[in-house]
């Protein structure tokens, strides 16, 4: 049986919370065997999209080779799925679990925190599906561009996009009605509240003293991109 994920409910404002989870993504490895049908296939390739990025995540970048304008696409493609899977992490780890525990700021009560993250779930659910409808639509036109010879870019980019928000909304569906949750407060998340106002040295020294503490990696990023608006 397979330990409980553990979700980040970050403060980043006095009533406002994200969730957030750095739990590496299980990506299905497939029988080996070549994918039949036209779906199947789409889907291997989406899940190869998978694999790539998490195996690029977190290394170390090599040093820069000449590369034409073809290999120059490729990369920022790639680092544009990184960043896509980064965002997404916490709804697609949540399509396969049973059981996860919310980890919590210690002023505020588990139930509190529970209604905040059912609210969190249908919001994405509801975004990711309306946008599951308009990417659909721009793969299938981009689709009749594998007449023209030499990678499809575009197609690839709609795949991904209509693969990550079917994946989201399976995630946010598990965890609104098949995870079973339960709360651990956490002390240091609470230095997180109001941390979106400091100025930006001593902001950027606060989540990064928290994120040692927790372990958490890639927060600093998170936080930024969910809670800092530009100036």
């Amino acid at each position: 049986m397979r330990d409980p994920m553990d979700v980040f409910v970050i403060p980043v404002g006095r009533d406002r919370y994200e969730l957030y989870c750095e739990q590496p993504l299980e990506v299905d490895t497939g029988s080996g065997e070549p994918p039949q049908g036209f779906i199947a296939r789409w889907r291997e390739r989406f899940l190869e999209m998978l694999r790539a990025a998490e195996a690029r995540r977190g290394q170390e970048q090599p040093p820069e080779e000449p590369k034409g304008w073809f290999g120059r696409v490729q990369d920022r493609l790639m680092s544009w799925v990184v960043e896509r899977i980064a965002e997404q992490r916490l709804l697609w780890n949540l399509r396969g679990q049973s059981s996860v525990v919310a980890v919590h700021p210690d002023d505020v009560a588990f139930d509190v925190v529970l209604s905040h993250i059912k609210r969190a779930l249908q919001r994405d659910y509801e975004r990711h599906r309306n946008w599951l409808v308009v990417d659909v639509l721009g793969l299938l036109v981009s689709a009749a561009l594998t007449l023209v010879p030499g990678p499809n870019l575009l197609a690839y980019y709609f795949l991904f996009r209509v693969g990550g928000h079917w994946f989201s909304m399976r995630g946010a569906r598990q965890g609104q009605y098949h995870v079973a949750w339960t709360g651990r407060p956490c002390p240091p998340l609470r230095e997180l509240r109001d941390v979106a106002v400091l100025p930006g040295p001593a902001r950027d020294q606060r989540i990064r003293d928290v994120a040692s503490r927790l372990r958490l990696r890639h927060l600093s990023t998170f936080f930024e991109r969910v809670a800092i608006r530009p100036a």
